[in-house]
């Protein structure tokens, strides 16, 4: 599992399927996929695993698929900053893509990775193919739970970072969660996103339902699953999402 460094980051990733394996088993290829994990502000790759599916194993048949620990999270590692926030996050996926060499892909966003997903569609348009958002979360009613969430975690990794103190993570946490919607873009950007997306519907409280029936609604080229998690289903997703990334290539 390597690490990618640009200047003090380092993000920790890995790859499956592709041609950095040898090809996929079918000798198809598709569009490379990087997958933005859930886990809130602890989002790595391994959380994948906890998934109803994992996009790992069930498209590197054919798909180059990329899965990283953001940053501070998992095996990866970085300065905080007071200006930190979502376009810092959008800055490390685009950096990493040019260092894999990749002009464009498929993006697959978990949890807080439909944020995440929003945030390389602002960055870099066309650089995207497609988006599947996972029970993104949203702003209904959960602001606390965002707080609570962010608290936790920037406590648990504050010792390793003596160069924040208490005014950083308060400006931190202000620009991950103080904004509406799904917080990394608004609502007229996403009227106006022209990439195809698979809103896979969230449900609870950090990943209302109402933001993933908005997205589907607002969205020009969007498609909400309503049922994509429960058990007898699931094999119905990952064929939903491999027939959904491959006619975004055709």
């Amino acid at each position: 599992m390597p690490d990618f460094e640009r200047g003090e980051v380092r993000i920790h990733y890995f790859e499956r399927g592709g041609t950095e394996q040898g090809g996929t088993q079918n000798g198809e290829s598709g569009l490379p996929v990087l997958l933005f994990a859930p886990g809130g502000m602890r989002s790595a790759a391994g959380f994948w695993k906890n998934s109803p599916w994992n996009p790992v194993d069930a498209l590197s048949d054919r798909h180059r698929v990329i899965a990283m620990d953001q940053r501070n999270a998992g095996k990866s590692r970085a300065p905080v900053c007071e200006d930190d926030g979502w376009h810092t996050y959008a800055d490390d996926h685009v950096a990493l893509l040019d260092h894999l060499g990749i002009d464009r892909c498929h993006l697959i966003g978990g949890c807080i990775g439909g944020p995440y997903c929003f945030g390389v569609m602002q960055a870099a348009p066309d650089r995207v193919a497609s988006a599947v958002l996972q029970q993104t979360i949203g702003a209904h009613e959960n602001r606390h739970a965002f707080y609570e969430m962010f608290d936790s975690w920037a406590q648990e990794i504050a010792p390793d970072h003596p160069e924040a103190g208490d005014e950083t993570w308060r400006s931190f946490r202000s620009r991950m969660y103080d904004g509406d919607f799904v917080f990394s873009v608004d609502r007229d950007f996403v009227r106006g996103c022209q990439t195809p997306m698979l809103v896979l519907m969230g449900d609870d409280l950090y990943h209302p339902q109402v933001t993933s029936r908005e997205v589907a609604a607002l969205a020009p080229n969007a498609e909400l699953v309503e049922h994509w998690k429960e058990e007898a289903v699931v094999p119905r997703t990952v064929a939903r999402v491999r027939e959904f990334l491959a006619t975004c290539e055709a």
